[in-house]
């Protein structure tokens, strides 16, 4: 687990700017650092280690491959590496290897079969920017759902490419502005989404990609070489034939597979603990592979109904696990909010990145890797949204499009949209189909699009997912959140708050061949009325008495609209709005801000848009400071 960074035909001082580059992320790789610059003088890379496998110099990077044409800087874990460097030893394309880190496996199986072969045969999360010598060009490649981030594009004519969009805004040159048409969708998701990021022409590499750069550095090409929705249309078209035991069966061994192989390192590994039934089906299926004490971590709240860390210790007890857990408290929370700016690099408003980052700072006293249970609700129908969004449709589908569009029309321009419950209802009806119906859902709040002064429609994952693309409603709806929220919004967020600590995070469930088994189950063997999750449930009930689970979901969150209001936090919040400023900056609309807030102070009513305003500037006000 590392950071990589570096550019091509950069114009200033390359030594010092990789340096800087480098520092800006010494979090991600406190270990080790070091930089690679092309005979050439046209190519750099630098890199920062945090070694978790082969923690000798010989795992070490940028790294040579044995020929000399490749040099790799790599952040991520193969977990199936040593299944490759066993086929490249019995085909005779490879020989005894300098070290046993999996860098040195992936450049030797880069050079004998391809960097496109290679990475379809890799199970693992990873961005890799690989240099060709020979070819003088520049490979990009993201792991297939997006659990480490790689962000690029050009600076003063220069292209550059980064882990985090930090390293790249240190850059000597650096004048891009904030990219306006992002505004928009930002104060709706609380994220933006890829490929965009806060700053013109820098961009997210999408999950699944490959990006080719060769010389003059100008001009790219990209390439998928995996896809979500692919997997998802095939695993449509070919579903589970077996029962609903036997799924969970099949389910069972690909999860142990998984995890068996995410156990793997030469550090201690642990694995966080909420008490929900994602976080803990990992730990009970680590604690079955595990010969000793598995180490599981949570963290609690003193507030009523934030509070889960209790049952997290019953079922850590069943399973026998060596458990720690951490009460925060307000205080611990106010003190992660300065940090967060510089943490994300850009605008980025889940509030739940607070107690996130407090479970990965506890968690890396005690071990250096902690799985988690993340993707189980998007893999196999968990969120209770999904069920609302379904029993509208199902309400609505009767009624064709051409009478529902007219109707919703009327509504939102009468005197009714006046009324919260219309105005919501009269967007709802007018969506063209459930996926259309679940962006509808999501965006019911049209004062997000009044905050932002610039309104600039620009095409995203979710505007442009094909109408019944699945045959099923749920199924298109867990999708759309796999190509969107998922790796935009949760893995972002448990990146960047544990990569801040030095903490590697691995996803059991986002193992290929899980996510490719989760989308050939029936909607049936995955939720049930109001119950999601069934057979990940059966899978869990082998190893966790039933009545240990289940109670109401609070998810991993804290009450920040109540802080936000009885707390100092209101005058730090009351800064950063100061409608002043908002007018010098020039970005947001300070009276409708300023409404916003009233209507919270005042009036008691709580917007989500508020977090994602007060995040949008405290990253703005922090980057003059940076600079």
């Amino acid at each position: 687990m590392c950071g990589i960074a570096g550019f091509c035909n950069f114009a200033g001082d390359a030594k010092a700017n990789i340096e800087k580059m480098k520092e800006r992320m010494y979090h991600r790789g406190p270990d080790a650092g070091g930089s690679y610059f092309s005979e050439n003088g046209q190519v750099v890379l630098g890199h920062r280690r945090l070694s978790i496998v082969d923690l000798s110099e010989a795992g070490s990077q940028p790294m040579t491959s044995k020929s000399g044409r490749y040099v790799i800087a790599y952040n991520g874990e193969i977990y199936n590496y040593k299944k490759l460097a066993e086929r490249l030893l019995s085909e005779g394309k490879g020989t005894a290897f300098r070290g046993t880190s999996d860098t040195e496996v992936l450049l030797e199986a880069f050079e004998a079969y391809g960097v496109e072969e290679t990475i379809r045969e890799c199970k693992g999360m990873f961005a890799i920017a690989l240099y060709d010598k020979q070819e003088n060009s520049l490979t990009l490649l993201r792991d297939r759902i997006g659990e480490k981030p790689l962000y690029y594009g050009m600076v003063s004519g220069s292209f550059v490419f980064a882990s985090d969009i930090g390293s790249i805004s240190v850059l000597d040159g650096f004048q891009n502005p904030v990219d306006t048409r992002v505004l928009d969708l930002y104060f709706v998701h609380g994220y933006i989404p890829a490929p965009y990021s806060i700053y013109q022409n820098i961009y997210k590499l999408e999950p699944g990609t490959i990006l080719k750069i060769k010389s003059p550095f100008n001009k790219w090409e990209m390439k998928k070489y995996w896809s979500v929705m692919e997997v998802a249309r095939r695993g449509q078209d070919d579903p589970f034939k077996g029962t609903r035991q036997e799924a969970a069966d099949e389910l069972e061994r690909l999860l142990k597979d998984a995890i068996a192989g995410q156990m793997v390192a030469d550090v201690p590994v642990g694995a966080f603990l909420s008490a929900g039934i994602d976080s803990s089906t990992v730990v009970a299926l680590m604690q079955s592979l595990h010969q000793g004490k598995v180490k599981s971590f949570t963290i609690g709240m003193k507030e009523e109904g934030y509070n889960e860390a209790v049952y997290a210790k019953e079922i850590a007890q069943h399973l026998g696990t060596e458990h720690t857990e951490l009460y925060i408290s307000e205080l611990d929370a106010q003190g992660v909010i300065p940090k967060l700016g510089e943490m994300f690099g850009e605008p980025f408003a889940d509030s739940s990145q607070i107690p996130t980052y407090l479970v990965s700072k506890m968690t890396r006293e005690h071990v250096t890797v902690s799985l988690s249970g993340d993707a189980g609700d998007e893999l196999f129908c968990g969120y209770t949204s999904y069920t609302s969004v379904e029993r509208i449709w199902n309400k609505m589908k009767g009624f064709p499009y051409f009478v529902r569009k007219p109707c919703s029309e009327l509504v939102l321009h009468s005197p009714l949209k006046r009324n919260e419950i219309y105005k919501v209802k009269g967007k709802l009806l007018g969506a063209r189909g459930p996926a259309d119906l679940y962006i509808c859902s999501n965006e019911t709040e049209p004062l997000a699009r009044r905050i932002s002064r610039y309104h600039e429609e620009i095409p995203y994952k979710h505007s442009e997912y094909p109408e019944g693309f699945l045959k099923e409603t749920n199924h298109n709806i867990m999708l759309m959140d796999m190509l969107m929220y998922h790796p935009d919004d949760i893995l972002v967020k448990v990146d960047r708050t544990a990569m801040a600590v030095s903490l590697e995070t691995r996803v059991p469930m986002l193992d290929k061949d899980v996510v490719e088994f989760a989308f050939r189950l029936p909607i049936e063997y995955e939720r049930e009325g109001k119950t999601g999750k069934l057979v990940l449930r059966d899978v869990l009930y082998r190893y966790v008495p039933k009545e240990l689970m289940e109670r109401p979901k609070k998810g991993f969150a804290i009450p920040i609209h109540k802080w936000l209001r009885e707390s100092s936090l209101r005058k730090w919040a009351e800064d950063l709005i100061e409608p002043g400023l908002l007018r010098r900056q020039g970005f947001l609309d300070a009276d409708m801000v300023w409404q916003i807030w009233n209507d919270y102070i005042n009036g008691g009513i709580w917007r989500i848009q508020i977090w994602y305003i007060l995040m949008f500037q405290q990253w703005l006000c922090g980057q003059k400071e940076e600079r």
